[in-house]
């Protein structure tokens, strides 16, 4: 009776180990690894324009000013009033709507000479001149997702989200 049980029992477990596999993982996404392992909520609005980047101080002296999110906590984001930021006409392109912690986007093709990435659907954005340095080894192909969230101190400006390494760049929306 138990040989009887053994091979069901076995093709079942095959059969659902891609399942089990796939378990913690929403529409084809990777669980963060960054942030605890969590999506950040969307960075809060700071009321000093002069209020400077904050970095994360750790026990061993070591700082780290690189822009960054860890236990939800907004690192390294530049002044509300930094000239770099201001643009003559923001929103130029349109608004992008889809932003903050519950859409999650895969690179759907990256321009690595232009600074420019498209998501899904066509909508398309350009790093800041500025934060190049700080992604240019991200693996843009990679299937990693990034989220995209409204730039809350710098009008116009959208905040590029990488959710394996807790980095985060600001761009542009350049429209579809």
């Amino acid at each position: 009776m138990r040989r009887r049980l053994v091979f069901p029992l076995a093709l079942g477990l095959l059969v659902a180990f891609p399942v089990l596999a796939q378990r913690g993982e929403e529409r084809g996404q990777n669980r963060p690894r960054a942030n605890q392992g969590r999506v950040p909520p969307p960075p809060p609005r700071r009321d000093n324009p002069r209020s400077q980047p904050e970095p994360e101080r750790h026990d061993s002296r070591r700082v780290n000013s690189t822009p960054h999110v860890n236990k939800d906590h907004w690192f390294g984001h530049d002044r509300p009033d930094d000239k770099r930021y201001h643009f003559d006409r923001p929103f130029e392109h349109g608004r992008f709507e889809h932003f903050g912690p519950s859409y999650r986007y895969r690179i759907e093709r990256f321009d690595r000479d232009h600074h420019r990435l498209w998501l899904p659907g066509g909508f398309f954005f350009e790093v800041a001149a500025w934060d190049w340095p700080i992604c240019t080894d991200w693996c843009w192909d990679c299937a990693d997702d990034f989220v995209i969230y409204e730039d809350s101190d710098h009008v116009g400006w959208y905040l590029l989200y990488n959710v394996h390494t807790g980095v985060y760049v600001h761009v542009s929306y350049m429209g579809t």
